[in-house]
């Protein structure tokens, strides 16, 4: 998709463009209009679905529960009241620690909200679960089950066959092997009893509807949030093939290994149940979110380009290809690009993805007048930190250096965080900052990386 420009965007202005255009892809990703699109309701009838492929739910034949997981579940949860309203019978929704806030409405609601841990799970993701399961108990066939499913499930909906320790343990170290999320999730899957149609298996004998908010690049069910209404039984040979790839045995204790092993074992039975009634559809993904970004592009000015909705790679890889393009792309040109990079984590420092991805883009792009780099994540968390990613500049490596701040060291120890956080603080008034601060947006549809060329 491209346009003509009619204006000529002014690289002074490149902060406030940053700004649009985040603004613009979160607004479309908003899960409260994702989860309207395929909830309606007429009379007492339900309709699950888009309208060509919608499924009826008789509301006077059973109950509906809902369960919601994931960081954009309190959202998801607060759009599919207002057309349930009094009409659900109970649910569970699991949050992200730090979250959005739940509603003062949600006080009439017959749901309980519990709190988890991510990218980590913690206490509060096995007793969130552990509800779930217990609610579900009571189903009927006559019932039906709304699944509210975002990124950050994999975390805060868990019940897996390890130690909580042993279970976080193996997670941080997928996380710092540069794994991709799909690598990480084959073995999240393999052995944990809610994922894999975990959680479709356990609303049985009623139906499960699942509305899946994607933050993997491609959609692929099995993965977004381990998948736990997609039921899937052929597991365990995918998942050691990942353990073996990131040589995982020795970075674990031999105790902790021997567990994992235990649990790979029990897994090759865990899934094995017959196939639960459930309907699945993916009420939003990258690709819309980074198509409202090119249209407010086109809107600004910038002749616009969406070159992909599936990028993956090494974060600073990457970034020096956004360099690369940026030196290429003639004024007025804009270059959006959506998917999720991964980290290798070498270094002590403290960062995320998309401000790594920046730091590497501002060193490649040093000198280049009239560019400009911007990565961050819909969710406004990149990684362990409170941006939601960067924007950098050709400017940008020059002038941490006048301040004494040394960019290449910093990429080096994977401290980004510190790197933009310092460079803000000591250019305050002078330049517009780099670093992107959203908080927690309450949805999470990957990242988006921007390339914005302009004029002399």
């Amino acid at each position: 998709m491209t346009a003509t420009a009619s204006i000529s965007p002014r690289f002074a202005d490149y902060r406030r463009h940053a700004d649009e255009l985040v603004g613009a892809t979160i607004a479309a990703a908003d899960p409260n209009a994702a989860v309207s699109r395929f909830l309606r309701r007429e009379g007492r009838t339900l309709w699950v679905g888009r309208a060509s492929e919608a499924e009826a739910i008789d509301l006077d034949r059973g109950r509906i529960y809902l369960v919601a997981a994931g960081k954009a579940a309190i959202s998801m949860t607060t759009a599919a009241m207002a057309v349930l309203g009094a009409d659900v019978a109970g649910g569970v929704v699991i949050a992200k620690v730090g979250g959005h806030e739940w509603p003062e409405v949600a006080g009439q609601w017959p749901l309980a909200l519990h709190r988890g841990g991510h990218p980590l799970p913690e206490a509060g993701s096995l007793a969130g679960t552990k509800a779930v399961l217990e609610l579900l108990a009571a189903t009927r066939a006559e019932d039906a089950v709304l699944c509210l499913i975002s990124g950050g499930a994999s975390s805060l909906l868990t019940q897996p066959l390890l130690p909580l320790e042993d279970w976080r343990k193996l997670v941080e170290v997928f996380l710092k092997s540069g794994c991709t999320i799909s690598e990480l999730n084959a073995v999240r899957r393999a052995i944990d009893r809610i994922k894999a149609g975990g959680l479709a298996r356990a609303c049985a004998p009623a139906s499960c509807y699942g509305l899946i908010l994607s933050d993997v690049v491609g959609n692929p069910l099995p993965v977004i949030g381990g998948g736990p209404t997609v039921p899937d039984d052929d597991l365990v040979v995918g998942a050691v093939a990942v353990l073996g790839r990131y040589d995982i045995a020795r970075q674990l204790e031999k105790a902790e290994w021997q567990r994992l092993a235990l649990a790979l074992n029990q897994a090759r039975y865990l899934h094995k149940a017959a196939r639960p009634s459930v309907r699945n559809f993916i009420v939003g993904d990258v690709r819309e979110a980074a198509t409202a970004a090119l249209a407010t592009a086109i809107r600004l000015g910038f002749v616009g380009q969406l070159l992909t909705a599936h990028l993956d790679g090494e974060a600073r890889a990457i970034g020096r290809l956004a360099a690369g393009i940026a030196r290429d792309l003639p004024p007025g040109q804009c270059y959006i690009m959506g998917g999720e990079t991964t980290v290798t984590v070498r270094g002590k420092g403290r960062g995320g993805r998309n401000q790594e991805l920046a730091l590497a883009a501002a060193l490649a792009l040093e000198r280049q007048p009239r560019a400009a780099v911007l990565s961050f994540s819909t969710d406004g968390e990149d990684g362990p930190t409170p941006a939601a990613g960067a924007i950098v500049s050709g400017a940008t490596a020059p002038l941490a250096r006048s301040y004494g701040i040394d960019p290449l060291a910093h990429l080096a120890d994977n401290n980004s965080y510190a790197f933009f956080s310092r460079l803000d603080e000591a250019a305050r008034g002078q330049v517009d900052p780099h670093l992107v601060v959203t908080g927690p947006t309450g949805t999470n549809v990957n990242d988006l990386v921007v390339i914005l060329s302009y004029a002399g």
